[in-house]
């Protein structure tokens, strides 16, 4: 196959075909002149609570805020622990850390990346409130065995969507299953702003109200300030293309998926390990994470082909300097470990070709089956 150039991610192509649509969104956000909490942004949350089947949704102005303001509204706060898994971005366990809660580690799933479902219920102390899943690279976790722990031991369930938007789980949206859920409209997320955005979806008014007062100054009304003074609103301008690109986002995912399924047939019988899913699910492939021996040196030739890459997460949060005062010592999580030097990240976005996912897969298998330079 001749060369080419194959970006890691491409928001032009993503961008171009609906260009004008979002230029008008924008132009008409500015010459109304409501920037901050404009129609737009409860537009937004109207469409978004019923894209995910949920009865409410509440712009933010980035998905860390959203599940800080989640934890917040829901009480929870310092001598609570929450569960995490330790595999994820430094992002969900933050979210604890800044409420005062303290987050507690447990390992992966070895071929899902989930949370270990299996550890779970060790780590539950009396001061557990809740559970923060994370349906990560957009592969949904197996939510009916989360909620069956939390159920019995009375805990909250956060769900950190943040990569997940669209994902199913036996018929139901990434985001639905749990008490509440965070997501990211980080520009290179499956469906992203202009800049950070996010939003917190939620069966539960209550919370949906708090979140609106927190994100708000802490201001049920002007100059009335009730509870803790946050500013994490969502911008007009965000909301008005983020309005813009809801439509589009299922078609977005489904391409994704056919080359991700490309992808996977292509590493089938190669030393390539590829994500599983549960049966059960339709991932929605926010990244495409494969693990691979050399990963230092593939890199280096992937690069030279014109091939983007990325490691997500090369530090476990565990082993982190920020969580060293926790305690967690090398070979705590020994999956997320061992995986840590091995997971790399492919191309993948939403108007890939079938041309690129060969060229891509060609270099790497022709790497992994023995280590070639450039």
């Amino acid at each position: 196959m001749s060369s080419m150039k194959v970006p890691f991610v491409d928001l032009q192509a993503q961008h171009q075909p609906i260009m004008n649509e979002v230029m008008q969104a924008i132009q008409n956000v500015m010459t109304k002149g409501n920037f901050i909490l404009g129609g737009e942004v409860a537009e937004l949350e109207a469409m978004f609570a019923e894209y995910c089947g949920t009865k409410y949704a509440v712009g933010v102005d980035n998905g860390l805020a959203g599940e800080i303001l989640l934890l917040e509204a829901y009480g929870i706060g310092p001598g609570d622990e929450v569960i995490v898994q330790a595999n994820t971005f430094v992002a969900t366990p933050a979210a604890v850390s800044f409420v005062g809660a303290k987050p507690v580690f447990v390992d992966c799933d070895p071929e899902t990346y989930a949370i270990a479902y299996d550890q779970i219920e060790a780590a539950i102390t009396p001061r557990t409130k809740a559970i923060m899943p994370v349906h990560l690279y957009g592969i949904p976790s197996d939510m009916d065995r989360i909620m069956a722990i939390a159920n019995r031991h009375n805990l909250l369930v956060i769900e950190d969507a943040c990569q997940a938007h669209g994902a199913f789980y036996k018929g139901k949206r990434a985001g639905s299953m749990g008490h509440a859920a965070a997501f990211s409209f980080y520009p290179a997320k499956n469906l992203g702003a202009a800049g950070d955005g996010g939003i917190i979806v939620t069966n539960d008014q209550a919370i949906a109200d708090k979140i609106k007062v927190l994100r708000n100054c802490g201001s049920p009304q002007k100059y009335l300030h009730t509870v803790s003074p946050h500013n994490h609103r969502l911008d007009t301008l965000h909301a008005a293309v983020l309005k813009v690109k809801l439509p589009h986002l299922d078609g977005w995912n489904a391409n994704r998926g056919l080359r991700a399924a490309e992808y996977n047939k292509l590493f089938e019988g190669t030393n390539i390990v590829t994500a599983k899913y549960l049966p059960e699910t339709t991932p929605v492939w926010h990244l495409y994470v494969v693990r691979v021996e050399n990963r230092k040196e593939m890199q280096a030739y992937l690069n030279e082909k014109g091939i983007g890459n990325a490691i997500h997460y090369p530090i476990p949060c565990h082993l982190q300097p920020y969580y060293e005062p926790l305690g967690y010592k090398k070979g705590a999580f020994p999956v997320t470990e061992a995986y840590m030097d091995k997971i790399l990240s492919l191309p993948m976005f939403e108007h890939m070709t079938t041309e690129q996912v060969e060229y891509v897969a060609e270099h790497v298998k022709k790497f992994a089956a023995e280590p070639v330079t450039a």
